[in-house]
């Protein structure tokens, strides 16, 4: 138990050094500094900082994301608004989150994605499955003719994920007032898309 308790202790303190530094700015000297643990603790769960880094998308990121954004949608008889509103709560509620560094996960996208394999599998799943779980729910509502049949799933998708990637950055410098102007965008373009507008 006590092994288990250091290693989500080094990872919860990974995640909010990651977060708010960067993963290259981070070192393994700096997380050992504030866990107040050994690097022998360390190296006893992460074999490198790459696995470290790893298991914090898979074990931290990964989960977050799918219970903000996609197990919402896989539950709800009203995916439209399912998709406005998980956005929304993401954007607005997270306690985890602070508007002034974005997105962890977009975050590492930008900075890891480009230079390394691992991270980009990584972080490809959780955006592939929320693109899944974006389209599946279009398609559902385009079955029980809450929109037509023309609307494209895929491209739904990919305006969503792309303005809530983009808004989070844009966060960063302008704080919550660009939040709720997407929010309301987000809003509009998403009613627009249903039969009964």
């Amino acid at each position: 138990m006590q092994k288990q308790n250091t290693r989500v202790k080094i990872l919860n303190t990974a995640f909010e050094l990651i977060y708010k530094n960067g993963f290259n700015a981070t070192s393994i000297d700096d997380i050992i500094k504030h866990t107040a643990f050994t690097k022998g603790a360390f190296y006893h769960h992460f074999k490198t900082k790459e696995d470290l880094g790893i298991a914090l998308i898979s074990e931290i990121i990964k989960p977050g994301m799918e219970k903000a954004l996609i197990l919402p949608l896989s539950t709800t008889k009203d995916p439209i608004a399912s998709i406005y509103y998980s956005i929304k709560d993401l954007l607005l509620n997270d306690e985890l989150f602070d508007i002034k560094y974005g997105c962890p996960a977009i975050n590492l996208i930008e900075e890891m994605s480009p230079t390394n394999k691992k991270f980009y599998l990584q972080l490809s799943q959780i955006i592939i499955s929320w693109e899944n779980a974006i389209e599946q729910s279009i398609e559902k509502a385009k079955q029980n003719k809450i929109i037509p049949s023309s609307i494209i799933s895929k491209e739904v998708s990919c305006l969503v994920i792309s303005g809530y990637a983009g808004i989070r950055n844009l966060g960063k410098i302008k704080g919550y007032e660009c939040y709720n102007t997407y929010l309301g965008v987000l809003d509009k373009y998403l009613k627009s898309l249903t039969i009964n507008q």
